[in-house]
């Protein structure tokens, strides 16, 4: 098992994402939150085929559910589903990442 916590900045969502490989080579998801439209791409995602998860932006089924689901194009959820996938899978090394802003603009 899998667990990966992603939180989400602005928002001020975290949502705990948590993938199991299964016996019937699927990738089982499960996600904790408070942000509705992350829970609302849980059936589309809940049990899936681990390399249709590999099969380009556009056909990828996390981020076709992302795209019905998700109003803001820039959350970065879908991106942490798919690496819990990949570190359960043994596709990747579990390891950290971030995004960090080094400037903002000043208010006016």
């Amino acid at each position: 098992m899998t667990k990966v916590e992603v939180r989400s900045g602005a928002c001020g969502f975290s949502v705990m994402i948590t993938a199991e490989k299964g016996r019937d080579k699927k990738i089982h998801i499960s996600i904790e939150t408070e942000c509705e439209m992350v829970k609302q791409m849980l059936p589309d995602i809940s049990a899936v085929d681990m390399m249709t998860l590999f099969s380009g932006w556009l056909n990828n089924p996390v981020y076709k559910s992302a795209s019905r689901q998700l109003k803001h194009v820039s959350c970065p959820v879908p991106s942490g589903i798919l690496k819990a996938v990949e570190a359960e899978a043994g596709l990747a090394v579990p390891k950290e990442v971030s995004i960090i802003f080094l400037s903002r603009n000043s208010e006016k």
